[in-house]
Parts: structure tokens; C-alpha cells; sequence
């Protein structure tokens, strides 16, 4: 109940008793009123830091190199123009044709070499020590 509503009360108390004048009269002369209020209390202290723990590994990995091997393949075939040879590949080979045109009372192609382009991989071992880095949170409590 409020204040407001509290004098309100007693005051029909006090009308309601002078009407009747049968009874003792009741006046409230104070009301007491609660306040709560917080605040912040330390109760201890953390302090952190990391630190860095460094530690050698060795690795070991197989590298691939791809070397290219040229070999050039003479063949002086004539071509006709109709069926011009393209550029294809064999297995692990790439053959690149390369054409001549050649003037003769007629003209006609004439096939004069073709280009092998051949892969071949090799795997050697690796070996590196390498420094890997680890950090860790220390906690101390104060």
C-alpha cells in the first residue's frame, strides 16, 4: 500500500469515527520504508600470462620432382592435306607433329619430324628439423 493511499484510509477512519462517535479514533503518525542498495566487494585476485614452449620435431616427407624429356623423331612421310596429324598423347608421352610445306611442281605436306614431350617423376626423401611453438595460460591466484 502507498503513502498516498494510506492517508486516504485514515482519513475515512477519521470521518467514519466522528460519525459514529461510539469509538476511540486511530491515527497513524509514521510509516517506515525499506531501501536496499548493492556494491561490489573484491574478494581476489587472478593474474595470467602464457608461456611459449618450443620443442624440435623432425619431418620427414618425399618430394616429387617432374622432369621433361625431348627426343625429336625424324620421319619425312608425306601428308595429305585432308588428314593433317594432330597433336596427341600416348601413355605418359605428349606428341607434338610438326609440318613442312614443301614446293615441288605440286605442293603437298610432307611430315618431317615429331616432337616427343615424355614425364617421368622421381621421389627422393626429405629430411628438416623444424622448431614448433606451443603457449600455455598460467593462472595465479593472488
Amino acid at each position: 500500500m502507498t503513502p498516498e493511499e494510506k492517508a486516504q484510509m485514515s482519513e475515512k477512519t477519521v470521518e467514519k469515527a466522528q460519525d459514529q462517535d461510539k469509538g476511540p479514533v486511530v491515527v497513524p503518525l509514521h510509516t517506515e520504508e525499506v531501501s536496499v542498495a548493492k556494491r561490489r566487494v573484491v574478494t581476489g585476485q587472478v593474474k595470467v600470462r602464457t608461456v611459449t614452449r618450443e620443442r624440435e620435431q623432425l619431418i620427414q616427407e618425399l618430394l616429387e620432382h617432374e622432369h621433361v624429356e625431348i627426343e625429336r623423331t625424324a620421319i619425312g612421310q608425306p601428308v595429305d592435306v585432308d588428314k593433317v596429324p594432330s597433336v596427341r598423347q600416348e601413355g605418359d608421352t605428349l606428341i607434338i607433329p610438326i609440318l613442312e610445306e614443301i614446293v615441288v611442281v605440286e605442293r603437298r605436306l610432307l611430315l618431317k619430324e615429331e616432337v616427343r614431350v615424355r614425364r617421368t617423376r622421381e621421389k627422393q626423401p626429405y629430411r628438416e628439423r623444424v622448431v614448433l611453438r606451443k603457449q600455455e595460460a598460467v593462472i595465479t591466484r593472488l
